[in-house]
């Protein structure tokens, strides 16, 4: 019986304390805060041949008032590699996340990059697609042969 009680007890306790924190993290919602506007989330580069510019852009607006900070950028793998400004974009401005993919692996490409910030959306995932079809082998031209040679034979 005592057992049964303790555990009654535990498990109202437990139950509090995560009402608890559940309160604690609620915070308001900056009506001033930067708010990033991103002109695309995707990037389709189709068919694109293996070892080609696997380089991309996504333009975005800090539409907000405050100045936007980003975090840095997280790809889905180490093949895609994004690269982002790392001063704050003042309200009204704009800038660019450039996102290379490394084009030697032949297949489809569905990557994402999560980007982080202070702005009112503090998480929005960037996409890439496509499709990298190897290089076309280049063959070399068969020499001619010399009419009326005789092959050397010892």
């Amino acid at each position: 019986m005592k057992k049964l009680v303790f555990s009654f007890v535990i498990l109202m306790f437990s139950a509090f304390a995560v009402n608890a924190q559940d309160a604690t993290q609620t915070q308001p919602v900056n009506p001033n805060a930067p708010e990033i506007s991103f002109e695309k989330t995707v990037h389709d580069y189709g068919t694109i041949v293996q070892g080609a510019d696997g380089t991309c852009e996504f333009k975005f607006t800090n539409i907000g008032k405050e100045p936007l900070i980003l975090s840095r950028p997280q790809s889905s793998c180490g093949c895609t590699v994004p690269t982002w400004p790392q001063e704050p974009i003042l309200p009204g401005k704009s800038d660019v996340i450039k996102v290379t993919y490394n084009t030697q692996n032949v297949g489809g490409i569905n990557k994402t990059v999560t980007v982080t910030s202070n702005a009112k959306t503090n998480r929005i995932v960037l996409q890439i697609k496509g499709t990298v079809t190897p290089k076309p082998v280049t063959t070399m031209p068969e020499k001619p042969s010399e009419q009326g040679a005789a092959p050397i034979t010892k």
